[in-house]
């Protein structure tokens, strides 16, 4: 019957262990422990101290038997010479061992062991020894990256009090009184100890993995945020975007409204309360947070929205770019006790990444800036020498041939008109550039005289397409200047421009004397330093096909000395690459 009344006894205390399951996973060391991974020595203090305290917790919890009596009594802060205690003292050490391995079984098998050795009784030194051997027996069965199971925590638990059972029989005097004591308490002990040990593991597995699920649930939420509200903040923190994005917050969040506000204004409010107010921020507690950039949590407010009940609760969070706070965004609640931590977590979270979502916006709008001033700074080139060249050429004309010269000055008009406008505009229509090509190539014919013949081979249906300006003229420019000079006849500049497939192909070739491998290799990649130039045309002009469509529409260039240069290129069509001929820029897809 004693034993039947103890075995219940042990139950009713290993509802014991469930608190102090829940307990443990709020700890950051048992989070560890639980994930395998490896601890630093003041988590494993932390850990082998816990584990310790907790076997002597499950000592004091434990029942006092009178062997004489047989009588079970709460347990004192001593025993005499004729009790002995049933208790869990092993749960601790055995639920360390299997979580911890050697070092913190160890360890906390002897901070609970000698404290059952100091409260005395004839089972006193077996019980503290047993308690040290627990913790080693289950500091063996770690296995670090494996969960351990139930099945053997139980087996793992039982086996470390039957061992005690046998440690008290062999240790313990006189040897009667033992094992007396060993067929009442015996069973009882290694069923009790053996359940709670394995319904320790089972209440903390699967407290840890909901929080861990709860954790993934969070990061994707805040995943699939951050892929809807991209495309919008990446235009800036105008009212149409902050819009938008309260929207997608509202729907995925669930709050009761949303807002978001610049450093003065309200931009945008979705939710309770009807159509989004516009005007200046009306709140303290919003002011507040901008001056202070940092999260605020309130109660019962006067709300920026009139129509918003003041009865409920804000989150405030700040949004900043590079340190400093340009706005809010605020979620509104029914009550305090609908925000948790895990929602406070969250929003923060948030916050911080349309922060950053933000700035790389503000980023890729300096970088375009700086892009187009670029642009527009190497469409301003002219080569001086070309200019010198032509003047030259119109003042020996005016006197022999007056039409000619007036025809050349015209064209010198439009080059030049050209140059200027290409300095103001994105982009321009082949047929443009064409134009401008042909205005330099009038002058140019009138040096060469009657050695140079010009070859345009272009397909009309592509002369809408766009180009960036002064692409086709440096090119033409380079055969004309470092090509044909030194022929004395037959000199030969052909210009081809076709579609294929998705793209154009542009293209100028001449036959002069070519260029030498080493120049080849560099020419358009970089400026060279030399004694026929230095490639600044070339390379300005590569530098835009790529700063404006991509690498791929880089200048190709092939040459074999004495034979002749060819020099190629190809931009995307219109429809592929979705400019309307009216954006200031290409937008790829």
């Amino acid at each position: 019957m004693a034993m039947l009344d103890l075995l219940i006894i042990m139950f009713e205390r290993v509802g014991m262990i469930v608190a102090v399951a829940f307990l443990l996973t709020r700890f950051r060391f048992f989070q560890h422990m639980i994930h395998q991974d490896v601890l630093d020595r003041r988590q494993e203090l932390t850990a082998i101290l816990f584990f310790g305290l907790f076997g002597i917790f499950g000592t004091y919890f434990g029942v006092a038997l009178d062997m004489q009596t047989f009588h079970f009594e709460n347990m004192s802060w001593q025993l005499t010479t004729d009790e002995a205690i049933a208790n869990s003292r092993v749960i601790g050490v055995v639920v360390a061992g299997l979580l911890g391995g050697y070092r913190l079984g160890i360890g906390a098998g002897l901070i609970a062991g000698i404290h059952r050795m100091s409260l005395g009784g004839f089972t006193a030194f077996s019980c503290g020894v047993s308690t040290i051997i627990s913790g080693i027996l289950a500091g063996y069965f770690y296995k670090k990256g494996k969960p351990i199971r139930p099945l053997l925590a139980f087996t793992i638990g039982a086996a470390a009090e039957a061992l005690q059972m046998v440690l008290i029989v062999v240790l313990a005097e006189p040897f009667e009184k033992a094992v007396a004591l060993v067929q009442t308490i015996g069973l009882p002990m290694i069923l009790a100890n053996g359940m709670g040990a394995a319904l320790f593991m089972l209440i903390a597995y699967n407290v840890i993995s909901d929080q861990e699920k709860v954790t993934a649930l969070q990061a994707q939420k805040t995943l699939r945020i951050a892929d809807q509200t991209l495309g919008y903040l990446r235009t800036g923190m105008r009212k149409e975007t902050a819009q938008a994005v309260c929207g997608i917050l509202l729907d995925e969040l669930k709050p009761g409204a949303v807002a978001m506000t610049d450093k003065t204004d309200i931009l945008a409010y979705v939710g309770s309360g009807g159509t989004m107010m516009q005007g200046p921020i009306q709140t303290d507690i919003t002011r507040q947070v901008i001056r202070e950039g940092r999260l605020i949590v309130t109660d019962s407010v006067t709300h920026d929205h009139p129509s918003v009940s003041a009865s409920g609760a804000i989150v405030i969070a700040p949004l900043k770019t590079r340190g400093e706070t340009i706005g809010t965004l605020k979620l509104f609640y029914p009550s305090r006790t609908a925000i948790t931590d895990v929602t406070i977590e969250l929003i923060a979270g948030l916050a911080e990444l349309l922060s950053n979502q933000l700035e790389i916006a503000e980023a890729d709008h300096a970088y375009q800036l700086a892009k187009e001033a670029e642009i527009q700074a190497l469409q301003a080139q002219i080569s001086p020498h070309f200019l010198f060249n032509s003047m030259n050429i119109i003042l020996s004309l005016i006197r022999t041939n007056p039409d000619e010269a007036r025809k050349l000055l015209s064209s010198l008009s439009f080059f030049l008109r050209q140059n200027l406008e290409g300095t103001t505009v994105k982009m321009v229509t082949l047929q443009q550039e064409l134009a401008h090509v042909k205005a330099y190539l009038m002058i140019e014919e009138a040096r060469f005289i009657d050695k140079l013949k010009i070859c345009i081979d272009v397909d009309p249906n592509v002369l809408q397409e766009k180009i960036p300006p002064l692409t086709l003229q440096p090119i033409v420019e380079n055969a004309m200047t470092h090509g044909i000079k030194d022929l004395d006849a037959n000199a030969m500049v052909h210009i081809s421009i076709h579609e294929i497939g998705d793209a154009i192909h542009i293209m100028v070739e001449d036959n002069g004397e070519g260029i030498v491998p080493e120049r080849l290799a560099i020419l358009g990649r970089e400026k060279i330093q030399s004694e026929k130039g230095t490639g600044l045309g070339l390379y300005n002009v590569n530098r835009r096909l790529q700063m404006t469509f991509d690498k791929n529409s880089g200048l190709t260039i092939e040459s074999t000395q004495n034979e002749g240069t060819k020099i190629s290129f190809h931009i995307p069509k219109s429809e592929v690459n979705g400019y309307d001929g009216n954006d200031s820029r290409i937008s790829r897809r």
